[in-house]
């Protein structure tokens, strides 16, 4: 394969195990990922669906490197993220960026929308105190957020703007994939609308590339170019999104439930 044609991120084999069970009870250890495999090419949108419990969240996680697999690689760019120094996952860390559904439990209710958006930067050393604070200014225009909003704190701003604010924290860093783990969930249909527009738009405007968590189908099959169901760990669909939307089999699969009702799903189902 040319470089040309190198996947941007690629897991193969992945597989997490999770201990359940409170310390003074029986513990048992379960499987949250199962050997999954997962292809995201430049550009593109790769959407990962599955009844609660199915591992997307486990598998959102390890790709951005807050928590490690127990077997398989995880690759983007064609290099391995897994076992790096930590100079390399900072690099990384600004490559793959990830945002939460609950954006007003993700930011600090102590900093300011500027200093939230400039922190990344701070972290990772770039740029002097006025060069961040500009380009966190830029970010924010880049999402919509007004200037005026700048000295706001999260839970001054609406549920609309602090996940406007969750997304420019997150491009600041200029990342080439977006990790988005039910980042719409909870917002009104409107505001939805909106922020998917954003997203789109921000897409072509970067190249950017999205792993997507969601449990809205119909926002899948807007944003998608590819959908993989999991269920209890495992990939057992890969679909165009139009033919998710078209056979209600799969859009049940997709949900946890049969088309006559639940699908007898296993309690030890990963996260």
């Amino acid at each position: 394969m040319s470089q040309a044609e190198q996947p941007l991120l690629e897991v193969r084999g992945l597989c997490k195990t999770r201990v359940q069970g409170q310390w003074w009870q029986r513990q048992f250890e379960v499987g949250a990922l199962d050997h999954v495999d997962l292809v995201v090419d430049s550009g593109r949108t790769v959407a990962v669906v599955g009844e609660s419990g199915a591992g997307k969240t486990t598998l959102a996680l390890c790709v951005v490197g807050l928590e490690e697999p127990d077997a398989g690689d995880i690759r983007f760019d064609g290099k391995s993220v897994l076992g790096i120094d930590r100079k390399e996952r900072l690099r990384t860390g600004r490559d793959i960026q990830l945002i939460f559904q609950d954006s007003a439990g993700a930011l600090s209710p102590r900093m300011s929308a500027v200093e939230i958006i400039e922190e990344p930067l701070l972290i990772r050393e770039r740029g002097n105190r006025k060069e961040r604070c500009e380009r966190a200014l830029e970010t924010m225009h880049q999402v919509g957020l007004s200037p005026a909003s700048k000295n706001r704190r999260p839970h001054e701003l609406s549920g609309g703007q602090r996940q406007r604010l969750s997304i420019a924290r997150a491009l600041v860093t200029e990342p080439r994939l977006l990790i988005l783990d039910e980042a719409l969930a909870g917002l009104d249909l409107s505001i939805q609308g909106q922020i998917m527009n954003l997203l789109m738009d921000l897409q072509i405007a970067r190249g950017l590339s999205y792993l997507y968590i969601s449990h809205n189908l119909e926002l899948v099959a807007r944003i998608a170019d590819e959908v993989v169901i999991l269920h209890e760990g495992r990939v057992i669909e890969r679909v165009d999104p139009a033919a998710l939307m078209a056979d209600s089999r799969l859009g049940a699969t997709a949900l946890g439930r049969s088309a006559t009702g639940d699908l007898g799903l296993g309690a030890h189902a990963g996260v």
